[in-house]
């Protein structure tokens, strides 16, 4: 077990801390500046796409607010801040022409940044695709993950002497499962084949990605970001462990095998079928090596395990994941494992052997209440806070090179398909005055990084 209160002298004197957002959820202003349309600006206005018919026409206000928030940054005492790019922000059509006005946006939030000591860390893609791009096949042509190429250059051309840290995608297996797979993301296909074919295409686009990162800024680091779950079999038996292996097949080694060189699982790919890419005549020579271009760090973003159970029939994998008992759990009804995250990473070493780990989302969402002060007293989310970030802290004591931790997130925003049902943020935001209030999570966040001695900018 964890030792459940993370010691801050037992991290790395040079540890990265920070906090994450992503453009779609915080920033608003989806037509200003010449800013074109996403995927998300139609899906939010696609009736019961959303709850509540909740858009991010507004959300945080960010685009408008940025000093203020940076300040709040800022005071959270962390060193570290990531961010995404919104492509149709800076290439308003996915290709063609770029915004300036967009791309000066970007410009003034990294020198923002570094004026007050923040290393800024800047994810290219969080799901907010050009809808003209979509409108030619999305991710499920390859024209897309070239383009996805081209826009990185222009990114790291312009933000490169500054922007030392670069993701290049976050999370493909949402964007390529929840949107393309059974449509509840952007772009809301349902169609497994278009699913697997997205899968492709976008490991291609982080290769091209990563060609144009080391073109341009030679001198960044530069990485991917997966949505991982350790996983483990529902009961000992030959049967349920078999089960979990599929389940890790399809969750973490179908992203981790291409990213670290080894292509595609043999195992899934048989059992995909003609669902696999390779089946669909979409896996082209040379694509082995692009999708497995050599990486400073791999993202890992957590929040929950994965318990599964053999299922015969059950769906293209067979098996089903179950919610054990006597667990506690967030308020997106997932289990709350912070074992997990020391399994997870542990892992990822012996396997993987990648040169750096950050931890670029870990978070939890709980229906809170503000008090008349407008305190938000969240008990919950502050012991997930601290419990994840022992388990982090016993990772490395095993033998992980976990560099940094990023808490997701930086304030409540609009939360995909959820709308503003649910809150993420360890900083409160009142959605109709605007008003930011740091959490009791949030506090805690900030007294255990001066208790850690982390200098902002260290």
């Amino acid at each position: 077990m964890t030792n459940r209160i993370p010691d801050p002298a037992r991290f790395p004197a040079r540890f990265t801390w920070g906090v994450a957002t992503s453009s779609y959820q915080i920033e608003g202003a989806p037509r200003e500046d010449g800013k074109g349309p996403s995927i998300w600006d139609t899906f939010c206005r696609t009736p019961g796409k959303v709850r509540g018919g909740d858009t991010g026409d507004v959300a945080c206000d960010h685009y408008h607010r940025l000093d203020s928030d940076l300040d709040m940054i800022r005071d959270l005492g962390v060193n570290a801040y990531r961010f995404s790019i919104s492509w149709p922000r800076i290439l308003p059509h996915g290709r063609g022409a770029v915004n300036q006005a967009g791309l000066d946006f970007y410009q003034r939030l990294v020198d923002g940044l570094l004026t007050r000591g923040i290393t800024p860390w800047a994810t290219l893609y969080h799901w907010d695709l050009p809808q003209t791009l979509e409108d030619e096949g999305g991710w499920t042509v390859r024209g897309t993950a070239e383009a996805f190429g081209t826009y990185s250059a222009v990114v790291a051309a312009a933000l490169g002497d500054r922007v030392r840290h670069f993701i290049t995608l976050n999370e493909p297996w949402c964007s390529a499962y929840l949107g393309y797979g059974i449509g509840i993301h952007a772009p809301g296909r349902h169609d497994l084949r278009a699913s697997f074919a997205a899968t492709h295409h976008l490991l291609v686009g982080h290769g091209r990605a990563m060609q144009a990162i080391r073109g341009q800024a030679p001198g960044a680091q530069a990485g991917i970001t997966l949505n991982l779950h350790h996983t483990y079999p529902a009961t000992d038996t030959p049967a349920d462990r078999a089960a979990a292996y599929r389940m890790d097949g399809f969750q973490n080694r179908w992203y981790l095998d291409p990213v670290y060189g080894r292509g595609y699982p043999q195992d899934m790919v048989d059992l995909l079928g003609d669902l696999s890419p390779q089946s669909q005549g979409l896996v082209l020579p040379g694509d082995t090596e692009l999708m497995g271009q050599p990486t400073d760090f791999l993202g890992v973003n957590m929040y929950s395990r994965a318990v599964g159970q053999d299922a015969p029939g059950e769906g293209f994998l067979h098996a089903r994941q179950i919610r054990p008992e006597g667990s506690a759990y967030t308020g997106f009804d997932w289990e709350v494992a912070p074992d997990s995250l020391t399994d997870l990473l542990v892992r990822l070493q012996e396997d993987y052997a990648p040169d750096a780990i950050y931890i670029t989302e870990n978070g939890s969402t709980y229906p809170d209440v503000a008090d008349e002060d407008g305190n938000v007293n969240d008990l919950e989310r502050t012991q997930y806070l601290t419990e994840h970030l022992a388990a982090t802290q016993e990772a490395l004591a095993r033998g992980a090179k976990v560099a940094g931790y990023f808490a997701w997130s930086l304030m409540d925003n609009f939360e995909w398909a959820e709308g503003y049902d649910k809150r993420f943020g360890i900083v409160h935001v009142d959605f109709d005055t605007q008003v930011r209030t740091p959490k009791l999570s949030g506090r805690t966040y900030r007294d255990f990084l001066a208790r850690a001695g982390q200098a902002v900018g260290a």
